[in-house]
């Protein structure tokens, strides 16, 4: 299967996901600092991604390859895949404390790696752990504490690792160290599908697919906290065949102070802009105006050259003969623009009456510790909720999404998202056509 997408309404073919594990279990011992945005339940989440895989293959007849399941299925058929997944495991792998039990570990490792089957080395690559062997007096009287260090807890959302573009894979250099060694594994399973990969992003650069959007004859980029304008250098350089792309700068939101701006309020193009059809594309109309775009024109292969002049998202994108589905702060914040095109007009979106509440929640436990941060922000959640609540048209149930002939396939991801993102974010589309 060669990869490629060439606009976000393309009848969605193939998508990758990852069924979150024992990961996420690590990630909800401090949501913070795994860049959830708050506690929710690990088997309620597990039910809505089971269902969510549901949906696509059964209802919308996509073909999804689930990433661990591909790559345990393959290096059990195959030793040399097989290899390369206990190389990386060795490689995170780490053995601490006295050094003659560090070294009979060590040994250990190396001696029953052909006993142990493949999904132990795939647990080590999620978990990367560190062992700390302490011997005591009398026998085999040691002290072991095994510390799980930056633990893969974000890997479900598998669009963020590559941008899929319309000549094949453009690996991602993650911005946070919590993410950085989700390459490794996909990577692996794009090996494993036999998929062209162009490049990948080099230090300096950092990019993240959340920042991609494919439109056909045009695509958008967005740069900022996750990706960065040497990751957006080295995209350009790729040999696309677009004939133009957008470089969309991540805004402030107008409601945060710009001297506290939180980035993570819009941190991918994708969490408050999406396409919905050929025609007709769905955001938040007060970041899209707050969002420059610097234009860049193909003049050749690897070769695009910006013109002088900026416009804000919504104009630029309105120039291109799209309508706009504005959505408010709160429906922003509640993952309404994450939804997944199937197909031109038919998206697979979230339920956001059913989010609402558990985003408020968390804004106001937010104000109470920093107002003059948050207190605007949450003042306009409340009035939002309230408005859209008296008139009962919480995304995607709204009069716009009728008018524009949208048919919205609501999900519920009341857990997913807590982990910052929806079903977007949860698929790495590899085939559109």
């Amino acid at each position: 299967m060669k990869p490629g997408v060439t606009a976000e309404w393309d009848t969605l073919k193939t998508a990758v996901i990852h069924r979150p594990g024992i990961e996420m279990f690590f990630g909800l011992l401090e949501p913070f600092a795994s860049l959830y945005e708050r506690a929710f339940s690990r088997y309620g989440a597990r039910v809505e991604h089971r269902r969510l895989e549901e949906i696509l293959r059964d209802e919308f007849g996509v073909k999804i390859v689930v990433l661990k399941e591909a790559i345990l299925s393959a290096a059990d058929r195959d030793p040399t895949i097989r290899k390369r997944l206990v190389d990386a495991a060795r490689n995170v792998l780490s053995f601490t404390g006295d050094s003659l039990e560090t070294s009979l570990a060590r040994r250990e490792f190396e001696k029953n790696s052909e006993l142990l089957d493949s999904g132990h080395f795939f647990n080590i690559l999620l978990l990367q752990p560190q062992v700390d062997l302490r011997a005591g007096m009398g026998t085999r009287i040691v002290q072991m504490n095994i510390t799980e260090r930056q633990p893969l807890s974000n890997l479900y959302f598998m669009r963020d690792q590559q941008a899929v573009t319309d000549r094949g894979i453009f690996l991602s250099r993650m911005a946070k160290p919590q993410r950085n060694r989700e390459v490794i594994l996909t990577g692996c399973l794009w090996n494993i599908l036999g998929l062209d990969i162009m490049q990948s992003t080099t230090d300096p650069g950092t990019f993240e697919g959340g920042d991609y959007i494919p439109m056909k004859k045009f695509a958008l980029i967005g740069t900022g906290d996750r990706t960065n304008a040497e990751g957006v250098r080295q995209m350009l350089a790729l040999d696309l065949k677009f004939d133009e792309v957008g470089v969309v700068h991540q805004p402030n939101h107008p409601l945060i102070p710009e001297k506290v701006f939180d980035p993570m309020i819009d941190m991918h193009l994708d969490t408050y802009f999406n396409v919905a059809s050929s025609g007709v594309v769905v955001g938040s109309e007060l970041l899209m105006k707050e969002a420059q775009v610097e234009i860049y024109y193909r003049q050749g292969p690897g070769n695009y050259t910006r013109e002088g002049k900026e416009r804000d998202l919504y104009s630029y994108i309105t120039e291109k003969g799209f309508d706009v589905i504005d959505l408010t702060t709160l429906e922003q914040m509640a993952y309404a623009p994450n939804f997944l095109c199937i197909r031109d007009g038919t998206i697979l979106s979230v339920e956001v009456d059913r989010i609402v509440s558990k985003v408020i929640d968390n804004l106001t436990a937010k104000a109470a510790l920093d107002p003059r941060r948050y207190g605007a922000l949450l003042a306009r959640a409340h009035e939002d909720y309230r408005r859209l609540r008296n008139e009962g048209q919480f995304f995607p149930h709204k009069k716009e999404v009728y008018q524009h002939d949208i048919d919205a396939y609501p999900v519920i991801l009341e857990n997913l998202t807590g982990g910052y993102g929806a079903a977007h974010c949860m698929t790495c589309v590899l085939k559109r056509g």
